[in-house]
């Protein structure tokens, strides 16, 4: 995958920024952030456009980004500083330094220029210059052979290359005579080009990419030259074409390369083409930075999830051992009372020689002789002379016997180290508990934590339900969102109901060209009355009809004025009468999760938590209000309810007029 920008990239990017509809010049800058080590932020204010962000990423790329890395709570020195310098002043041109990787930003503010110069080539940089080209302030202060990026230095540009959009034929002449590699890495690093840039060239020119640069004659020179002219022709034209480049990974296709012109050599690649550069550049780079930060969230949060996982398996692990050696020490004990008298003779014979005044060296050659003779002295391992004991092996159990104790006394030792290991075990038992306790709470608060979807669709800013056969139904709110509705999202497919009562809403059955059933029909019904001024004057049923679309019209009669929102209605109306008003809230929660309203049915179909109104007493607000508090009783999530059914999106889908919650 393509690790950083091209020389042609810089091109196109500072083509894009510094004219047409891209173009920041004259942007004002606003906070500058420094996400990353090697990143910066400028967020601008641009003319006509509003807020962006320009991301710069020092040896990497520079773009426009809507794929923002989160900012750290404190910010650091370097944009603070440059926040002390170019916050609030303006961009007055952006260009790239001589075809190298080199972007260059002017900036003024109060009549003081400064420029901001990006270094895109390893391991890159962002340094500020005064209108001297003084240093202000770097991002990394560093020392090079003939280069110091330090304040109060000069600013030096890395030593220029052969551009390769003015080279000449005496250029290549002159670069292949000197070079002793092939043609298409001479191309790549004495024009300043890259490698697949390079092999471009050599595709486009014919020539055979592998030949000794000093073996091109003056024929290759000249198709080389008309190669390089042709490459960056759309460079010079501003006749884009950025793309990106993919290729099969693992068994998914994924980009490896962003590119501002085509390329014969990806000539069989999938391509996904963009609009501008810029906006490559940040499907590119900055969505895979994003998603860097996403993973470094996900595994932290993974990390803080397992930290549970971690403590139960040591705390089994613990358990296990314990078991093991308490279990150790108890066969110790036993096989010592197996083996009393034994052991209590191989004691007394030590204690003797002891009393008798042999040294334990002296003891310890008399066992060893006494192996051959006497059984009982095969079973002595070891003599510790500093701590008076001695080891002995057991039948494959070895034990230490302390001399100066009884037999009993050193049995007991042993029960004692396996009472203690049991106590251990029985703590490690109590803690593994608390441990699982602890998992089943927080399992129980992550499930419990509900997601809110707040992904929005067109008919939201309308009055609407679905219906019990899902089919979508709109109305308008005011006379504005009738036209609305009417102009725009009205088809010939579609079933319009209305009232004759004033202040009712267009109502608009969209069909899909599907056959709309009854209850649809008897609920949509129910939807356009209960909706009108028949619940605002606290009436419980009211009339309504359905017709075709080709039947409402925006000619009045003759000598007739229609006013904003009106119609006429022409030919036959299909009607219901006597519908009862009916309404309810309930809230979405899977999917989609917000607050719907509209006839009780529909709601009980497609929500939950329903809860019905009836025209009553209260307001709008003073119900919504009431409805907000029965649901954070039952769903017991305050934050959530408010997101998706604070008090005044309830309100949103009440129907006008005063309202009363039915018991």
């Amino acid at each position: 995958m393509k690790k950083e920008m091209t020389s042609a990239d810089v091109a196109a990017l500072a083509l894009e920024l510094s004219s047409g509809e891209t173009s920041i010049i004259d942007a004002k800058i606003a906070k500058i952030y420094q996400p990353a080590p090697d990143e910066i932020r400028i967020n601008l204010f641009v003319y006509e456009k509003g807020r962006d962000n320009l991301v710069i990423e020092a040896g990497k790329r520079a773009h426009m980004s809507k794929h923002i890395r989160p900012s750290p709570k404190i910010p650091q020195s370097f944009p603070m500083m440059l926040r002390k310098h170019i916050m609030a002043g303006r961009i007055t041109f952006i260009k790239q330094y001589d075809f190298d990787r080199i972007l260059e930003i002017g900036v003024v503010r109060g009549g003081v220029e400064t420029v901001l110069v990006v270094e895109l080539f390893s391991p890159g940089n962002i340094v500020l210059l005064d209108s001297e080209r003084k240093i202000i302030l770097p991002m990394k202060p560093v020392t090079f052979k003939g280069r110091r990026i330090r304040s109060g230095e000069v600013y030096q540009c890395p030593e220029a290359q052969i551009s390769p959009v003015d080279a000449t034929a005496s250029d290549l002449e002159s670069a292949f005579a000197t070079s002793d590699a092939d043609v298409v890495r001479t191309i790549a690093t004495r024009f300043n080009l890259g490698g697949v840039l390079a092999e471009e060239v050599c595709a486009r020119a014919g020539v055979n990419k592998s030949e000794p640069a000093k073996e091109i004659g003056p024929d290759g020179i000249r198709v080389i030259i008309d190669a390089l002219q042709d490459l960056f022709k759309p460079l010079l034209s501003g006749d884009l074409k950025p793309c990106l480049v993919k290729k099969e990974d693992k068994g998914e296709v994924k980009p490896f390369d962003v590119l501002p012109l085509e390329l014969s050599i990806y000539k069989g690649h999938e391509k996904e083409s963009f609009p501008t550069f810029n906006a490559a550049l940040d499907e590119f780079f900055g969505k895979a930075a994003a998603e860097s930060v996403q993973e470094q969230v996900t595994a932290v949060k993974k990390e803080k999830v397992d930290v549970f996982a971690r403590r139960l398996q040591k705390q089994e692990d613990a358990i296990k051992k314990f078991t093991k050696d308490a279990d150790k020490q108890t066969r110790i004990a036993e096989a010592i009372y197996a083996n009393y008298v034994e052991i209590e003779g191989i004691v007394n014979i030590l204690k003797q020689a002891r009393d008798k005044g042999y040294s334990w060296g002296e003891i310890k050659s008399i066992v060893k002789k006494a192996k051959d003779t006497v059984p009982a002295a095969k079973w002595i391992e070891n003599i510790n002379s500093a701590e008076g004991n001695i080891v002995l092996n057991l039948d494959g159990t070895r034990a230490t016997i302390d001399i100066k104790l009884t037999i009993p006394q050193n049995a007991q030792v042993y029960y004692d180290k396996a009472k203690k290991l049991t106590k251990k075990k029985d703590g490690a038992l109590i803690a593994i508990e608390d441990t699982k306790l602890a998992m089943q709470k927080r399992e129980k608060k992550v499930s419990s934590r509900r997601k809110v979807n707040t992904k929005k669709y067109w008919y939201e800013r309308f009055r609407w339900f679905k219906s019990s056969d899902d089919f979508l139904v709109v109305a308008g709110r005011d006379a504005d969102s009738n036209e609305e509705i009417v102009k725009k999202y009205m088809e010939k497919r579609d079933i319009v109901f209305h009232t004759q009562n004033p202040g009712a809403p267009i109502t608009v059955i969209k069909t899909m060209g599907n056959e709309v059933p009854e209850t649809t029909l008897q609920e949509t019904a129910q939807f356009v009355v209960s909706y009108s001024s028949v619940w605002k004057s606290g009436q419980f049923s009211g009339d309504c009809y359905w017709i075709k679309p080709e039947q409402v019209s925006k000619t009045p009669e003759t000598g007739e004025f229609l006013k904003k929102g009106s119609f006429v209605i022409r030919g036959e109306r299909n009607y219901f009468r006597d519908v009862q008003v009916t309404a309810a809230v309930g809230l979405e929660l899977e999917g989609s999760t917000r607050v719907i309203g509209g006839p009780t049915s529909a709601i009980r179909k497609n929500g939950q938590h329903v809860v019905e109104v009836v025209p009553g007493k209260y307001n709008q607000n003073d119900v919504a209000k009431k409805i907000y508090k029965i649901y954070v009783e039952r769903l017991k999530d305050t934050n959530f309810v408010k997101q998706i059914a604070s008090p005044d999106k309830i309100a949103m889908v009440l129907p006008p007029g005063e309202s009363d919650i039915k018991v």
